[in-house]
């Protein structure tokens, strides 16, 4: 069913809002406006998306011919629930990075924040366009929109000449990006002249050319994601980019990508090959254990969230790749429950990796500081911002009872509970992939247990993190709605489970959240209550209750016999920052264990040197295997090209005489 309804008019109206406000920014050119104004009122346009996308969701299909674009080729929409989904994910996660750009941005030149606003809120139109259009011309021209404003964001300190660097091996990774993008949609219209997601989905393409379009769709899409070998842009470009900029990209633009692969591989191809989900699967696995082990050598703070959400986009492809191996041996049951999984976790990361990005652009404007090996104690001058953060660390860190842990707790029953599959190869590679994504899980825990300890325990290391101002009401309250997702979303997975079963229902045809609430709605069942349950509620409750207990305790037995002291240091009195655990020192072990992968460089001084210089350092081996190699051969061919420009008229005319006599010759 099909009909013209209010949710895409209302879609369409909070697009059309946040294009004005695009202009409005532009030209009112007043920082104070802009941050106390504009920005807020953006954040009210996610507010209502967010509501129209949740209310869409389940509902009756909506359509919409747009009378733009060029003759004979109007922009199509459609609201369904895999859009819808998507919408709710940006419009949510969006409302909080509004609000603490507001105050973020504040102390801005008035001109440069009326540029920075209006790329802003193109980003945000672009992203919503991507979810909403129903034809190929539509989809590219958002897509483009996208990366271009993108692009922009992450230039904006543009006089930096790594930041420029960064800005182009982006943009560049992104084209190469859409042109397969563009080549997978060619191939499923087939030259019938329609560019229509509609005829792509009656299209019935052969095996072959199915399995081309898939592998289009999945280098393209994942050039955008961050999946290995082509992540390499996303190192770079978080830590050149605003933090608010690093939070958008990080928490929503790169599920757009993942909206792109589900959109290909379930809806517009239709029934999947079992290999295309093993490859995802692999990819899926390589991904997330490369990025966790990266991230755990960081000692810059933004290139450790950046590689952690590289990470986290490994763990997301892990769940389609396993629901399109259910999807294609009939597994219908449990491809929903992978796909759940996946929607779940993709939603809680934009809410977990926006927080600790915007946690981070906090520290750097306090304190000037992205090196964590310059940072610490700052819980003592910024407790706001510390616990908030604290709770973006355990959640990514996957501990109960946040969101985190609810995601990738699913994912992990859905490898437990596979049956035995008609393929041995596959029956091999399941149990191999849950303990390559145990271990993902747990070396995240471990990256974060280095991220918020080096950044806010201990003494600070430097004398201005000493005196650093916390957080202002623009920050916390951005902050603060961030926070709450991932308490909510981790409290209640039931009512998130239920929402999300429209999505499964569309995609494969079945739902979880019957079988998930088949005890109520405190105890979460994903497929039987004897194989495995969890209720977030009650273990919250005995959290709380065992420290209040010990509490009680402490005080009712034990006061006017405790005093406060410094800890214990082996009797050495001169307890310095020194002796602190450096961001080099706590990822030591990994570097030591994974030096081969992780592409290690020292240079250690000779004993008798007098001036002892260590230096160490962690390179991408895909640099050295794919990109340099790319590099060369390009530099190569365009000095080959070169030569045939020699300045000279008589050379030009040679190559046109040539080029006609070749012509002639030709056509006789």
């Amino acid at each position: 069913m099909t009909t013209p309804n209010l949710p895409i008019d209302i879609a369409l109206g909070v697009i059309i809002y946040w294009l004005l406000l695009a202009v409005a920014g532009l030209l009112l050119q007043n920082s104070r406006a802009i941050s106390q104004w504009i920005f807020p009122a953006g954040a009210a346009g996610a507010l209502v998306l967010a509501v129209s996308a949740l209310s869409s969701l389940g509902g009756a299909i909506n359509v919409a011919v747009l009378p733009l674009g060029l003759p004979d080729l109007p922009f199509h929409l459609r609201l369904d629930s895999l859009s819808a989904f998507f919408l709710l994910l940006l419009g949510a996660a969006s409302i909080g990075i509004s609000l603490y750009s507001a105050g973020y941005f504040r102390h801005m030149e008035g001109g440069s924040l009326g540029l920075l606003c209006f790329e802003y809120h193109i980003f945000l139109a672009a992203m919503a366009l991507v979810f909403l259009a129903d034809d190929a011309y539509l989809f590219m021209v958002a897509w483009e929109s996208m990366a271009l404003s993108s692009y922009f964001l992450v230039t904006t300190d543009h006089n930096i000449p790594e930041t420029r660097r960064a800005g182009f091996l982006y943009l560049l990774i992104a084209h190469v990006g859409a042109v397969a993008i563009l080549m997978s949609f060619g191939v499923m219209q087939g030259g019938h002249g329609d560019y229509t997601f509609s005829t792509m989905r009656n299209a019935h393409l052969t095996e072959f050319w199915a399995s081309v379009t898939f592998l289009l769709a999945l280098f393209g899409f994942g050039a955008k994601a961050g999946i290995l070998p082509l992540h390499v842009w996303l190192p770079e470009a978080h830590p050149a980019a605003p933090s608010p900029v690093s939070a958008m990209m990080s928490g929503i633009m790169l599920k757009t990508a993942i909206y792109g692969i589900l959109r290909v591989s379930f809806d517009l191809l239709g029934m999947p090959l079992w290999w295309w989900g093993v490859l995802a699967l692999s990819l899926g696995l390589a991904t997330a254990l490369y990025g966790v082990l990266f991230a755990a050598v960081q000692t810059d703070m933004k290139r450790l969230l950046a590689y952690s959400s590289i990470e986290n986009i490994g763990i997301i492809l892990v769940g389609i790749g396993l629901g399109l191996v259910f999807h294609a041996l009939n597994k219908d049951a449990l491809a929903a429950l992978a796909l759940t999984a996946t929607l779940y976790h993709a939603l809680n990361h934009s809410f977990m990796k926006g927080l600790l990005f915007l946690g981070t652009g906090s520290v750097l404007h306090a304190t000037g500081e992205r090196d964590m090996g310059k940072l610490g104690g700052l819980i003592h001058s910024m407790p706001k911002l510390a616990l908030l953060v604290l709770v973006g660390a355990l959640a990514l860190a996957g501990l109960p009872p946040l969101n985190g842990f609810m995601s990738e707790w699913l994912l992990l029953q859905a490898f437990l509970l596979s049956p035995d599959l008609p393929l041995p190869y596959l029956n091999m590679l399941v149990p191999i992939a849950a303990a390559a994504l145990v271990l993902a899980a747990a070396l995240a825990g471990y990256v974060m247990v280095k991220f918020y300890g080096v950044i806010f325990l201990g003494q600070p290391r430097m004398e201005k993190t000493a005196k650093a101002h916390d957080i202002g009401a623009w920050e916390l309250l951005g902050m603060g709605w961030l926070a709450l997702g991932c308490l909510l979303l981790g409290l209640f997975p039931v009512f998130v489970i239920f929402n999300l079963d429209h999505v499964t229902l569309m995609l494969v045809g079945k739902t979880l959240g019957s079988t998930a609430a088949q005890t109520g709605w405190l105890l979460l069942t994903p497929i039987q209550p004897e194989r495995a349950s969890y209720s977030p509620l009650v273990l919250l409750v005995i959290i709380v209750i065992g420290v209040l207990f010990t509490l009680f305790v402490v005080k009712k037995f034990y006061h006017g016999r405790l005093r406060r002291g410094p800890a214990w240091d082996c009797g050495f009195p001169a307890q310095t920052a020194r002796m602190q655990d450096t961001a080099e020192g706590f990822g030591q072990p990994i570097r030591q264990i994974f030096e081969q992968v992780l592409g290690v460089i020292r240079e250690v001084p000779s004993p008798y040197d007098k001036k002892p210089h260590y230096h160490g350092e962690t390179r991408d081996l895909f640099w050295d295997l794919i990109y340099l190699p790319i590099a060369w051969v390009a530099e190569r061919i365009s000095a080959l090209i070169g030569k045939l420009q020699q300045g000279r008229i008589p050379i030009y005319l040679l190559y046109s005489f040539v080029t006609l006599i070749a012509l002639l010759a030709f056509v006789r």
